[in-house]
């Protein structure tokens, strides 16, 4: 996992790119009533939008506070794929009511109901989207780009 400020800032990019797209092809879909190829295309208009706004909270707010949320109930000692797993339940719970609610603000009829109401149908498919997919693939590409070995140990 990123140990360096470059590799935090790629990671935290592609984590956000992946997890933002995602999220708005479901809203986008929630809105118009289903998914058709449309709903893609649809999708990357708000992506100038919110990868920015994810990141920049990510970055700078969350991810220290989803940590030390993460080892209130884990262990240094622990398996590190659960802490990964653990610090990234920590970053779903902070980011979702958060970047809902931005979300509300800036594309729907802004209120304490639409809010609650749209974090609650994002909370589940953001832990799923964020758990089973975007999390795995953002860091194999992670892996990918940043090779780590015996090698680069020399």
């Amino acid at each position: 996992m990123p140990k360096t400020l470059p590799e935090r800032i790629f990671f935290t990019i592609v984590m956000a790119a992946i997890m933002v797209y995602g999220m708005i092809v479901y809203n986008v879909a929630l809105n118009t009533g289903g998914v058709t190829n449309a709903t893609f295309v649809m999708a990357l208009h708000e992506m100038p939008i919110m990868v920015p706004i994810a990141c920049v909270l990510e970055f700078f707010v969350v991810e220290k506070l989803a940590t030390g949320l993460a080892f209130m109930f884990m262990r240094p000692t622990d398996r590190p794929q659960f802490i990964t797993y653990a610090i990234s339940l920590m970053i779903v719970c902070i980011m979702c009511p958060v970047m809902s609610l931005i979300a509300t603000v800036l594309f729907k009829e802004p209120g304490f109901g639409t809010w609650v109401h749209t974090w609650g149908y994002n909370m589940p498919m953001a832990l799923c989207w964020q758990m089973l997919y975007c999390g795995p693939l953002a860091r194999a590409i992670f892996r990918l780009v940043f090779r780590r070995g015996a090698k680069q140990a020399d």
